[in-house]
C-alpha cells in the first residue's frame, strides 16, 4: 500500500491540529534491561490514548468530502478503533453506533459513550461484533466504517513518519516491532518505511492466543484461528484481513507470538522503567523485543506503545502479578 508525498502531507495537515507529534524516547532503564537501545514511540499520549485516532481523523475527513449525504455511521471494535470512529463522527456532526463484544472493556466502553457513540453489545469476540455491525448497517442504512481501509492506514502512517524521520539515514533501529490486530498499524509502518527509505526490519507481533496472522503468514492464505487472549484485546482478531495479510507477507521479516504472561510482564516493565501505562496490545511489541533480545547483536530496536487504555482493575492485577 503506497501513498504519494501529497497524500502523506494532506494526512499530516488533518491529524496535526488534533494530535501533535507524540514523544519518542530511548529509555535508559530499557537499554540496561535489554542490553541495547530501545526507542519507544508514545502513541499512548494521543488525546484518545491510542494510535487509532489518527486513522479516524483522515477517514472522516474524506467521508465528509466525498459522501456528504451520510448522517449515521456504524462500526465494530474492542475499543480504540471505536473511540476513533466516535471522535471523527462527533467532529463532523454524525451519529455513531459502535458494536462491541459482550464483556468488552468497561472503561473503553465509557470512553466511546463519552464521545457521543451509542453502543450495542453483541457476540463473544470482535469478529461476531463486526458481522453484526455489517448487518445493522444494511438494515438501518448506516455507513459502515471498516476496521481496515486505505484511509485509516494513511492516517495511522503519520506516526510512523514521525518515527522514521527522527533518525538520520542509516541510524534507524535495526528492528522495529509492530503489533498486528487487524493490520492497519503494520501496513502503515511498511508504507512509512518505504517512503522514508528506512532500512529497519519490520517484525509483526501477535498474541499467542489469537494467531490468525501468524498462521496465515505461514500458510500463504487466510487461516481462521480461535481467540482466547484475556489481556491483549487489541490483538484479538479471529480472521485476518486479506488485503492486510498480503502486505504483511510481503513486508514482514518475521512474525512473533507473545503470551498473555509475557505481555503482562512487559506492561509491568513499561511502568517500572518508563512510568507509562500500557494496555495489553500496547505492550506486546516490547514483549517480543524481550523474547528476541539477542536478535540484533546489541543494535537498537524500536516499537510503538500503541495504547494505554487498560481498565483500572486489570492493570492493578497485572502490577500485582496476579
Amino acid at each position: 500500500m503506497n501513498f504519494s508525498r501529497e497524500e502523506f502531507e494532506a494526512a499530516r495537515a488533518i491529524v496535526r491540529p488534533v494530535v501533535p507529534p507524540t514523544p519518542q524516547y530511548a529509555w535508559p532503564l530499557l537499554r540496561e534491561r535489554l542490553g541495547m537501545p530501545v526507542w519507544v514511540k508514545h502513541e499512548n499520549h494521543t488525546p484518545a490514548g491510542a494510535f487509532k485516532l489518527r486513522g479516524g481523523l483522515v477517514y472522516f475527513d474524506a467521508l465528509a468530502r466525498e459522501h456528504s449525504g451520510v448522517t449515521r455511521v456504524i462500526s465494530a471494535t474492542r475499543g480504540n478503533h471505536g473511540q476513533s470512529v466516535a471522535w471523527g463522527a462527533r467532529r463532523h456532526g454524525l451519529e455513531a453506533t459502535i458494536v462491541v463484544p459482550r464483556g468488552n472493556s468497561t472503561e473503553k466502553n465509557a470512553a466511546m459513550r463519552a464521545l457521543g457513540a451509542e453502543l450495542v453489545e453483541h457476540g463473544a469476540d470482535f469478529q461476531a461484533a463486526r458481522e453484526r455491525a455489517i448487518e445493522l448497517a444494511r438494515e438501518q442504512a448506516m455507513h459502515m466504517v471498516p476496521s481496515f481501509h486505505r484511509g485509516l492506514v494513511l492516517g495511522v502512517s503519520t506516526y510512523w513518519l514521525e518515527f522514521f524521520e527522527s533518525f538520520e539515514r542509516g541510524e534507524e533501529p535495526e528492528v522495529v516491532y509492530v503489533p498486528i490486530g487487524l493490520g492497519s498499524g503494520f501496513c502503515a509502518a511498511a508504507a512509512a518505511r518505504a517512503f522514508c527509505g528506512a532500512r529497519s526490519k519490520l517484525v509483526g507481533v501477535v498474541s499467542a492466543h489469537a494467531t490468525t496472522y501468524l498462521d496465515s503468514f505461514r500458510a500463504g492464505r487466510v487461516v481462521e484461528a480461535p481467540v482466547t487472549t484475556e489481556l491483549a484485546d487489541g490483538l484479538a482478531c479471529r480472521v485476518a484481513e486479506p488485503q492486510a495479510l498480503e502486505i504483511v507477507r510481503k513486508e514482514a521479516d518475521d512474525i512473533v507470538a507473545v503470551t498473555d504472561d509475557e505481555v503482562a510482564e512487559a506492561m509491568r516493565i513499561l511502568f517500572s522503567d518508563t512510568h507509562n501505562v500500557a494496555e495489553g496490545a500496547g505492550a506486546a511489541a516490547l514483549a517480543a523485543a524481550i523474547r528476541e533480545r539477542g536478535r540484533t547483536g546489541g543494535r537498537a530496536v524500536g516499537f510503538a506503545l500503541t495504547g494505554g487504555n487498560v481498565d483500572t482493575g486489570v492493570f492493578a492485577r497485572v502490577l500485582a502479578g496476579a
